[in-house]
């Protein structure tokens, strides 16, 4: 679904270079995503369904993540919600009324998220859903202002059109109809949400994605931001041996193929500097480096 080849350390491929005028003007909304979830791990990094439930505690800030027997959200799962956040903003931003409840083109959310168009891209979509709609958050962390302390899903409800009649496409999905759960609700009414790099969607490994999400949280305008090895560790939601986790930061390192962010192990090797491109555009403001004060 994600990469043709798994042994490649490049970027995915544009895959619609060129799109026809009605996904164009979906596609060129701004990436947005929400900040709770950017900073917090709340979704599986596993390709393979991942039925352990979830705990993390960083000072007072409390997270459990409970599967459905589909299986937790992954990573990938999550870019239906980005590019609904993202049409939210669009449409916040315009002035016009925004709602939980969403129609989103299954085509457009394939082209927006660099995805391949073919009937199983658009199969794979329910299971997406199964997976959303199933798996369920305790939090005191807060969104717009409300702390939540209930048991809530990332997706309320969610609904499935397919096309009816002819044309190849008989039995394809043709829309999805979701509701967002009110936490996610409340960051975009908030503006809580920060804009991202499109290539974000071209990152093959779900730990690529994961670090780029945290970067973006963290490092922000900023020109740098230090952060623990163990504590980053942490924050991503890995499940693989923190030696592993360290080969990898090694081969990101080496390749630095991460969007607005170069990543660089310290010397030391118990740190980790994420530090902005010289070509990404930020408002000026004082450089200084922060160090995260988490343990």
């Amino acid at each position: 679904m994600v990469s043709e080849n798994p042994n490649e350390t490049s970027l995915l491929p544009v895959r619609h270079p060129q799109q026809d005028l009605f996904i164009c003007d979906i596609a060129d909304c701004v990436l947005k995503n929400d900040i709770a979830s950017m900073e917090h791990p709340v979704f599986s990094l596993s390709k393979k369904p991942d039925l352990s439930v979830r705990e993390y505690v960083n000072g007072d800030k409390r997270l459990t993540v409970t599967p459905s027997v589909k299986g937790m959200a992954t990573i990938y799962d999550k870019d239906i919600l980005i590019f609904a956040i993202s049409q939210l903003m669009a449409a916040k931003n315009r002035g016009d009324p925004i709602s939980c409840e969403l129609r989103l083109s299954a085509r457009s959310f394939l082209v927006f998220a660099n995805r391949h168009t073919g009937g199983g891209d658009y199969e794979q979509l329910e299971a997406a859903l199964d997976r959303l709609t199933g798996t369920r958050l305790k939090t005191s962390i807060r969104t717009g202002g409300e702390k939540q302390e209930s048991w809530f899903g990332l997706v309320e409800s969610a609904y499935v059109k397919r096309f009816e009649h002819g044309g190849g496409s008989e039995g394809r999905v043709q829309e999805l109809r979701i509701t967002l759960s009110d936490w996610l609700f409340n960051a975009v009414t908030a503006n809580e949400v920060l804009s991202m790099h499109p290539d974000y969607f071209r990152l093959r490994k779900p730990i690529e994605r994961r670090l780029y999400e945290i970067a973006r949280k963290h490092c922000g305008v900023q020109d740098e931001w230090r952060v623990g090895l163990r504590l980053l560790y942490k924050k991503t939601g890995a499940r693989s041996p923190i030696k592993q986790f360290r080969f990898l930061l090694k081969n990101l390192q080496d390749q630095q193929h991460l969007p607005d962010y170069k990543i660089a192990i310290e010397a030391d090797g118990e740190n980790v500097s994420f530090a902005r491109r010289s070509e990404v555009a930020c408002p000026p403001r004082t450089n200084f480096l922060h160090v995260a004060d988490e343990r």
